[in-house]
């Protein structure tokens, strides 16, 4: 897939905001644990996603109503659904210097298109090394879900089917969009969380 920057400056990666909070000092101190003895951007990159990935919990795999809404929360409390998860990960990546974006999917609520749809929240990480950008989705493993770092095969956790109308999303967003954050601020309960586009674009 050919991506699409919502922002040519590569400053506007490495931006923190209300929902990407790493002026909190939880989020830098945990940024600062993972990378201690790490000095390459990849293996930063590597630690963080498995950090989140494995160690905060999705919050529909544990049964928790809870919804957290920005990464501070998320890592104080250790679980998140996808798009606060996403948010946390590119909180401690941008602390690090590291431009990383917003991405999103349109994936099927449960496993066919007559449950309905529902918009999915990952990352774009930008390899300097490599000079190029890669996706990571760090919503956490489970039985059929098996998501990866890797700088040269896509492993997600959800590959969108076109069969399905799944719909994968080629803009990398600086900021979290707008339309996903209205639907995620107004939810009071994990599954209230309930929110689809077949178009998100840079224009809605």
């Amino acid at each position: 897939m050919e991506f699409v920057l919502e922002s040519n400056n590569m400053a506007d990666y490495v931006k923190s905001d209300k929902y990407m909070d790493f002026f909190s000092e939880s989020i830098q101190r945990k940024a600062d644990e993972l990378f201690a003895s790490l000095s390459d951007d990849t293996e930063k990159i590597k630690a963080a996603y498995e950090f989140v990935r494995d160690e905060i919990y999705h919050s529909g795999d544990i049964d928790s109503e809870k919804v957290t809404k920005s990464a501070s929360e998320t890592l104080e409390y250790q679980e998140g659904i996808c798009i606060a998860k996403s948010l946390l990960l590119a909180a401690l990546l941008r602390y690090g210097g590291i431009p990383t974006g917003l991405c999103y999917q349109r994936l099927t609520k449960y496993d066919t298109p007559d449950m309905g749809y529902i918009i999915h929240g990952l990352n774009a990480v930008y390899l300097s090394t490599e000079k190029k950008w890669i996706r990571l989705d760090a919503r956490g493993n489970k039985q059929n879900v098996d998501a990866q770092f890797s700088m040269s095969e896509e492993k997600i956790a959800f590959p969108a089917r076109g069969e399905y109308h799944e719909i994968d999303f080629p803009i990398i967003y600086a900021k979290p969009h707008p339309l996903v954050m209205e639907a995620f601020e107004r939810c009071k309960k994990r599954d209230e969380y309930d929110f689809d586009s077949p178009h998100l674009s840079l224009q809605d």
